[in-house]
């Protein structure tokens, strides 16, 4: 149903070459979003609860057909507005069932050649998305086609304002000249002038916290991005403009493509999103999948948790003996899948990963198998190589995998964020979901909207994730501080492939070798839940089942992956984070703490009844972080529904209804 929105012409004194701005306002009055011309610029602004959060900012794109962003008419062309409910259910992000309210405004601008740009703005409580619209005037109107060159679009913040962002690396950087792959550092409360450390700008999400006046946070990203647009990010930060959207970089994809956007006419570009309030605002936004539709109906068998050999045993481990245990481990812990990394097709070989699915199938066990995407993107050189990469190599290779009965793939090392490197990840998705595989990407670029636009996508990489644990210790140190600043970024807006919750001691198959892990076992089972991903590696290493505690198995083996809904009680982020999840009728509280000394805390939990008994997981006080032991208590919350508990230095705690 709709219904007139709220929407007023914003009235002052006019000037010469500046309209009325139009004004869209959130359902619970306290998001407005100005839209004006000046002086022939398309600009817009937001203001949440009465503070300028994004101040007067550029709109509009320069294409082949002409500039959409300057000589644009005063007066605008139409306008039109509605309120819209929003209703959907999703089996594979952060919560079940949404329905929400926005309301919507479309302006239409007419440049200087007389073609026109819409923009269409979505504005619902706490969130603000946007996208330019390109119309046609009528059949006879030409070209029918057009280059999107470059964006103006920027986000002009307050002074003061600090950032919790990640740089974009340069193009064919790194292992292999893999990257940019969205696995680079972020920053913790710097200031908007640093500089990033590639000069490439950020890459989405990007988190900020406006301090001045009031406390309000702001997430900044995108969706709806398939094979149809460039993945786009910010530029670094300039005093007058802000951040601007930046396109990818000539160089990524090892030159293939371009770095530009081609569109069809009428057509669209992604949407530009805005989350704004407080950290609880950002953590349990959904903004990312209210604006963008499902492509297709699933037909996989869904999520669930899987070991993996690779993360610490590596790439000797991709044998069939090896495997073997593993899968051994994902029956014995009743998980769905077992993980088979790179290089199986030359170590275990296409007949015996027939006869290791049988063996699987056998167990109750399905194989996720690893593939390479490329063959000219990079300089990746792990096998199977060139069987994602072309319509009839990929179909080719995933009726063999549904013949054997191969539950879903993982495909690594993409080549950038180029309009013709989106197209190979919606073709990969389209394709396998034919032949009923799930999917997961690494070495790879953020999703935008992927859960509900593809629905066998499960999850993605796209973090400097747990195989950094392994290679080195300085990114072991640091685990505890990204696991508590991702859900306020990274994983607010998607989900996100950590690679596993490690229980391993050392970094090593013999747990006594290299570098130690520096989190508590409750730590890492906390882990089980605020990372969320529908398909979910519990990294359990067959010695693992004998020294594990019999509590400590019990909960990871019954840890669910699948939530219906998602409530943050408390954090803040890269210090701590307490977040709750429901399954069922079960909900499940995890607790992190990246600080130095231990942390008492009195938790409302109001998604529980007062007075509820609850199983509670926390940490011995220790010297070292892998001498702690996990203990298991029964408490009750008290007749507010408050609950007490300590949080020891890079430990966790875990709350079970």
């Amino acid at each position: 149903m709709k219904r007139q929105v709220l929407f007023i012409m914003c009235m002052f004194a006019m000037t010469m070459g500046v309209a009325d701005p139009v004004c869209v306002t959130s359902p619970d009055g306290k998001t407005v979003v100005e839209i004006s011309v000046d002086d022939g610029k398309p600009y817009y602004s937001v203001k949440y609860d009465g503070t300028d959060v994004v101040l007067k900012s550029r709109l509009g794109v320069t294409a082949d057909v002409g500039s959409f962003s300057e000589g644009i008419a005063a007066e605008f062309v139409d306008v039109k507005m509605s309120t819209e409910h929003v209703s959907y259910t999703m089996d594979n992000a952060k919560k079940h069932e949404v329905n929400r309210e926005m309301n919507v405004a479309t302006v239409t601008f007419s440049n200087e050649n007389g073609k026109l740009m819409g923009i269409t703005f979505a504005v619902e409580d706490n969130n603000v998305a946007f996208r330019y619209l390109f119309p046609l005037k009528d059949k006879k109107e030409r070209p029918t086609c057009m280059i999107v060159e470059s964006e103006q679009t920027s986000f002009l913040l307050p002074e003061g304002t600090t950032t919790f962002i990640s740089p974009q690396m340069y193009a064919m950087g790194g292992w292999e000249r893999t990257k940019p792959s969205y696995e680079e550092v972020y920053s913790q409360e710097a200031p908007m002038d640093t500089t990033s450390e590639f000069g490439q700008g950020y890459t989405f999400p990007c988190l900020f916290h406006i301090t001045e006046n009031n406390d309000i946070w702001l997430l900044i990203s995108e969706t709806g991005v398939n094979g149809s647009y460039v993945g786009s990010h910010l530029s670094d930060y300039n005093p007058e403009t802000g951040y601007t959207i930046a396109f990818p970089q000539p160089g990524e994809n090892n030159g293939n493509g371009t770095a530009t956007a081609g569109i069809p006419l009428p057509g669209s570009t992604p949407w530009r999103t805005i989350t704004l309030g407080s950290l609880a605002d950002i953590v349990e936004t959904t903004i990312t999948y209210d604006v963008v539709e499902a492509q297709y109906s699933s037909q996989t068998q869904g999520g669930g948790r899987y070991t993996w050999s690779w993360i610490v045993w590596q790439d000797n481990s991709i044998n069939y003996d090896d495997q073997v245990a593993f899968i051994d481990v994902a029956a014995e812990m009743g998980y769905e899948y077992c993980l088979v990394d790179c290089r199986w097709d030359t170590e275990i070989g296409y007949d015996r990963m027939a006869e290791l699915s049988s063996y699987a199938r056998s167990k109750g066990v399905s194989l996720l198998l690893w593939y390479n995407s490329n063959g000219y993107a990079n300089d990746a050189h792990y096998t199977p190589k060139h069987k994602m990469n072309t319509a009839l190599a990929r179909q080719k290779e995933m009726a063999w995998l549904k013949e054997i009965g191969v539950a879903g793939i993982k495909v690594d090392f993409f080549g950038g964020d180029k309009q013709v490197t989106m197209q190979l990840y919606e073709d990969i998705l389209a394709d396998a979901n034919k032949y009923g595989l799930m999917v997961v990407f690494h070495g790879c670029t953020l999703p935008r909207g992927w859960e509900k636009m593809y629905p066998n996508y499960i999850s993605s990489e796209a973090v400097l994730a747990s195989e950094n644990v392994y290679f080195t210790e300085e990114a072991a140190i640091r685990e505890a501080r990204d696991l508590t600043l991702h859900p306020f970024c990274r994983n607010a807006i998607a989900s996100m492939d950590w690679g596993g919750t490690i229980m391993n001691k050392y970094l090593h198959r013999d747990n006594k070798s290299r570098h130690p892990r520096h989190t508590t076992n409750t730590f890492e089972m906390a882990a089980a839940i605020v990372c969320q991903s529908a398909l979910q590696c519990i990294a359990i290493q067959p010695n693992n089942l004998t020294e594990l505690t019999d509590e400590e198995l019990d909960f990871l083996r019954n840890v669910p992956t699948v939530w219906d809904d998602t409530k943050f009680i408390d954090g803040y982020p890269g210090r701590y984070i307490v977040l709750a999840r429901k399954a069922g009728e079960k909900w499940f509280i995890a607790a992190m703490n990246a600080e130095a000394e231990a942390k008492t805390l009195e938790m409302e939990l109001s998604m529980i009844p007062a007075g509820s008994e609850v199983s509670v997981y926390t940490d011995t006080k220790a010297e070292k972080e892998i001498e702690a032991t996990t203990t298991l208590t029964t408490k009750k919350t008290d007749k507010k529904g408050r609950l007490k508990i300590t949080i020891q230095p890079n430990g966790g705690a875990v709350i079970v209804q």
